[in-house]
């Protein structure tokens, strides 16, 4: 038999089929965890990063040198448990959180450039501490000369905090809020500054600017005019908030605010723009603006520093590469587990196979004329109970040849014997031995009607087995039809000197039955019963109802009963306790065989019970009309 076709090809290939699925399914499962896994490790790196980006970024913004900065390193890297080293801009150390004593290479790549005058945008953003930039990408925290000293801040705080209570007294709520320089604001709840104008809080006085913010405003006033000068534009006012004006040609001041955050953003004295003032004026007076500022903060800001974040061992921290390496890993791992689950299905496969195999065998020497083949039984599982159910039904198609066998035998021997009584009687006439007279035909007619009465029975019997014997169901009173029955076997009965009797303990349930089928069921079991009845013995019928909507016929003997060991076998065709077949000690077999074949075709049962020396009893349980089976 092809593989293919056979249950051990179809078992290897569901286990590999199966074993695939199961690779896949895991090695899927595990790319979308491990993937997972490095996504959210990778967005707290990033988060941590941007947290140690924003703390350099901010002492490099209040620091004029690097100098010092170590001790904030060792403490972030603490913090992040990653080696954290800054280095100049050609990778000259400033400092390095490695602890062994020679430090590893650093990557051929920086994380980020720490310049307080251009900051990075994306990491910036990501940060939960930093404060923000500008369209010119300068650190609100570089604040340079617009630093203010203890006297000012001291003024302009009390300024403010007379400020904050004036509104709390009125119902808005305000705080002071001190900004990068230490110059301090009023911040109003909703931050709507227009809510406080009619109220008799005045901030005037807080919104001028100092002493200090104005020498640097007009510092930085100067190198955006040369700036703007060498584009052969005209010179601005720069207002405190960085807002600007075009000086020479303006009636009053216009506030143009510039995204960013050198000092604290105030509002101005709201003015109607100047017409002469365009796009690409206020573009040209930003840039100025920016420029200026880089230039001005230059001085106090901490040079641009190179900065790289790893790993404790002090590598860059790898991210997840499906390499060749890893890939032949992968492909390793699936292929074993694919051929341990092909052995192991080649093991039970021939495990299963192997009774199997002996069980082809047995039914093909059962089909070359081996009347008994059995297996083996090697467990109790599903091929052990197979091999047991092959095994009773090879013993039953051994026991139903021997009957097939025994009946042959058995027929034939019915059958030869009439057929020789009525050869030897013909062949005597012949040779003038016995005269034709009225007694030579009545034995004539007698084995001629025994040899009918048998042929009559097989074909019953045949009818039966082959479900054609017709039925003509009928209402039939129980005890009408026993009394017909012990009626018409009264005479043998005399003569056998036994007593019929026909006994109702209580009227018998309708019965709906072929009448002329049932007699002859019951006429059997009464013929039968006076047969193995000594003279003097007693033959009883009895109708009654039994449970579950049963009508119950007995045919009890007092003859010489039944050995145990024959009574399951009473309803065999052919069968006889007496094996010689003698005709005056029984009949043909046939009998009992019919009786059980008639209670079957009306949907009832036969059954016998006995008590050697005793007598016996056969029993016909038939549905009762109107009951359903």
């Amino acid at each position: 038999m092809p593989l293919r076709r056979s249950l051990l090809g179809r078992l290897l290939g569901v286990s590999a089929l199966v074993a695939a699925c199961s690779v896949a399914a895991t090695a899927w499962l595990a790319v979308q965890t491990t993937s997972g896994a490095i996504k959210q490790e990778q967005g707290q790196n990033l988060t941590a990063d941007a947290r140690i980006y924003d703390t350099l970024l901010g002492y490099a913004a209040r620091n004029p040198t690097w100098d010092g900065v170590a001790p904030t390193v060792r403490e972030l890297a603490e913090q992040s448990g990653r080696r954290i080293a800054l280095t100049t801009q050609d990778r000259r150390p400033l400092a390095d959180s490695a602890t062994a004593t020679t430090a590893p290479a650093l990557p051929p790549e920086a994380s980020a450039v720490v310049d307080p005058l251009s900051v990075d945008t994306v990491l910036a953003a990501r940060s939960t501490e930093g404060q923000g930039t500008g369209a010119d990408r300068i650190d609100p925290r570089a604040v340079g000369p617009f630093l203010l000293p203890a006297a000012e801040r001291t003024g302009l705080r009390r300024t403010a905090d007379r400020n904050a209570v004036c509104l709390n007294r009125v119902g808005i709520a305000a705080d002071v809020v001190v900004g990068p320089s230490g110059r301090p604001r009023v911040q109003m709840v909703g931050n709507d500054p227009e809510r406080a104008l009619g109220t008799r809080c005045d901030s005037s006085d807080l919104d001028a600017p100092t002493r200090t913010e104005r020498k640097a405003l007009g510092a930085l006033n100067e190198l955006a005019d040369a700036c703007l000068k060498r584009q052969g534009r005209s010179g601005v006012r720069l207002n405190r908030d960085l807002s600007w004006g075009e000086g020479p040609i303006m009636s009053a001041p216009m506030p143009r605010p510039v995204p960013s955050e050198a000092g604290e953003a105030v509002p101005g004295p709201a003015v109607e723009p100047p017409r002469e003032l365009t796009g690409e004026d206020d573009r040209a007076i930003a840039s100025c603006v920016g420029t200026a500022r880089s230039e001005q903060l230059s001085s106090y800001v901490a040079s641009p520093a190179l900065l790289f974040i790893g790993d404790e061992g002090g590598a860059t921290v790898p991210g997840f590469d499906l390499s060749p390496a890893n890939t032949a890993k992968i492909a390793g791992a699936a292929a074993l587990v694919l051929a341990l689950t092909v052995g192991a299905s080649v093991l039970a496969g021939a495990r299963l196979v192997r009774p199997l195999h002996a069980l082809t065998g047995a039914a093909q020497r059962m089909r070359d004329g081996e009347e008994h083949a059995s297996v083996p039984v090697a467990g109790d599982d599903e091929i052990g109970r197979l091999a047991a159910a092959f095994n009773d039904m090879s013993a039953h198609r051994a026991r139903l040849e021997a009957q097939r066998k025994a009946m042959v035998s058995d027929v034939a021997h019915e059958l030869r014997t009439p057929l020789s009584n009525i050869r030897g009687w013909l062949e005597a006439a012949q040779d003038g031995l016995a005269d034709p007279d009225p007694a030579f035909v009545s034995s004539l007619l007698e084995e001629a009607v025994q040899l009918q009465h048998i042929i009559d029975d097989l074909q019953d019997l045949a009818a039966a087995d082959a479900g054609a014997l017709r039925l003509h169901p009928e209402p039939v009173r129980v005890a009408e039809l026993l009394s017909q029955v012990a009626a018409a076997h009264q005479a043998r009965a005399e003569t056998a000197g036994v007593t019929l009797r026909v006994t109702a303990d209580a009227p018998a349930p309708a019965l709906y039955a072929d009448p002329v089928r049932l007699r002859q069921a019951v006429g059997n079991l009464v013929s039968n019963a006076v047969r193995h009845t000594p003279t003097g013995g007693t033959v009883t019928l009895r109708a009654y109802g039994g449970g579950s909507g049963e009508v119950v016929i007995e045919v009890a003997d007092t003859g010489t009963g039944i050995p145990a060991e024959d009574l399951p076998y009473v309803f065999d065709r052919f069968w006889r306790a007496e094996k010689s077949r003698n005709r005056r000690t029984g009949g043909s077999g046939l009998g009992l065989a019919i009786v059980r074949k008639l209670a079957e075709a009306h949907g009832g049962t036969a059954s016998a019970t006995s008590t050697e020396g005793t007598g016996s009893a056969f029993t016909l349980r038939l549905p009762a009309a109107g009951s359903a089976r």
